[in-house]
């Protein structure tokens, strides 16, 4: 067990590690991050701020002397980075685990050699495996297999030929090719797995995306509690397969009534953004204490809540990057009952770059969606066609 006043460590300096650097100060800990970019967000709240390369051995070195133990905030931290790290100190999650989360072939092979419910895929490492794959996969979506997120690095493709001169536009990178599902709805189960294997697991929430993009989270999720419950086990089954210590967010497709699951997260996840205003225990803390080998907290929500991204058009007139930047009206959320505004303190604003969220809570969840809702078109999130 690491108890406080011990320095922890960060890999990435995005608004998942602010939270973290937050959730460990008010417990005690102090925190240094490091991360490339001078501006990170974590890392202007951090102790100590590393701006090095994730592969930057002497940067490394130093925070291994200084520090107890290591997580990350996303999955694109080289894995050899981590299994550096770990012969240093305690690492977690694994090298191995997010090496499984950060390739999208690896994630997919996982779920289907642990005979987790996914959808049919196939991998995508040349022109012959797009000539030779099913004809029943399409229409599809073609991703690549590394560095994609926020609808980043991805193509829908109704045939054979748009997945080939989508291919080429990747550069010929390997991908997977996902059949294209429909979708009742999406959900998430984000939870917490120490190093003995105890498991806590926040409710699931409802996930509504835009452009790729997460943009309304509602939690507890309006599905049947057996889908629900459902999810959670398949979650906790992945985290326990894994052998993961940390907090890992788990997406799901829900078609005709059955699960599929999308992707895996090793970190806390966007939409679990709602356990910091809504549940006893947050998903960062919950991060902190797997970390730290602390008993993990109580993850019960006590208020409904509905979560809204605010991305970087909200900075610009119409949502156009070509007029002047300037500071949305905050005004108009801060003046909503049981709404919590957290900005990410981002340098610049550009369109689809996450700046902030925002979640309402309260005990009626019909109520707390509705004035979600309507402070996301008051502050200028217009819906296409609207």
């Amino acid at each position: 067990m690491i108890l406080p006043p011990a320095t922890l460590g960060m890999l990435g300096g995005g608004q998942l590690g602010r939270f973290f650097v937050s959730a460990a100060h008010e417990m005690g800990y102090k925190v240094w991050v490091l991360d490339p970019d001078p501006h990170s967000p974590a890392g202007l709240i951090a102790d100590r701020h590393l701006v090095a390369a994730y592969e930057d051995f002497a940067a490394l070195d130093e925070m291994a002397a200084a520090c107890a133990a290591v997580t990350t905030e996303f999955e694109n931290v080289p894995a050899g980075t981590l299994e550096y790290l770990a012969k240093f100190l305690p690492v977690h999650p694994s090298a191995s685990a997010v090496a499984v989360c950060q390739n999208r072939i690896a994630e997919k092979t996982f779920l289907a050699d642990n005979g987790i419910p996914h959808g049919p895929f196939a991998a995508i490492r040349s022109e012959d495996d797009l000539r030779n794959a099913d004809e029943s996969l399409f229409p599809a979506v073609l991703k690549v297999a590394r560095f994609g997120y926020d609808g980043k690095g991805q193509a829908r493709v109704a045939n054979r030929d748009e997945a080939l001169h989508a291919f080429h536009g990747f550069k010929s990178e390997a991908c997977v090719l996902e059949k294209l599902l429909k979708l009742d709805c999406e959900v998430s189960v984000v939870l917490a797995r120490d190093e003995a294997g105890k498991v806590r697991a926040f409710p699931a929430g409802e996930n509504r995306h835009r452009h790729g993009i997460l943009d309304v989270t509602i939690a507890p999720a309006r599905v049947p509690p057996a889908l629900a419950e459902r999810a959670r086990q398949v979650a906790e089954r992945i985290a326990e397969r894994l052998g993961y210590v940390g907090t890992l967010g788990v997406e799901f497709f829900v078609c005709a009534g059955e699960l599929y699951v999308n992707e895996m997260a090793p970190r806390p996840h966007n939409s679990g953004h709602h356990t910091i205003d809504a549940c006893v225990t947050s998903q960062y803390e919950q991060q902190v204490r797997a970390l730290t080998g602390l008993p993990l907290g109580e993850p019960t929500m006590h208020s409904a809540a509905a979560m809204v991204n605010l991305l970087g058009e909200l900075w610009y007139e119409g949502g156009h990057a070509d007029t002047p930047q300037r500071e949305p009206d905050w005004s108009v959320l801060h003046a909503v009952p049981g709404l919590k505004l957290h900005l990410y303190a981002k340098h610049h604003a550009r369109p689809g770059r996450k700046m902030g969220h925002f979640t309402v809570i309260g005990p009626d969840a019909g109520k707390v969606v509705e004035a979600a809702l309507q402070a996301r078109g008051a502050i200028g999130i217009v819906d296409e066609g609207h």
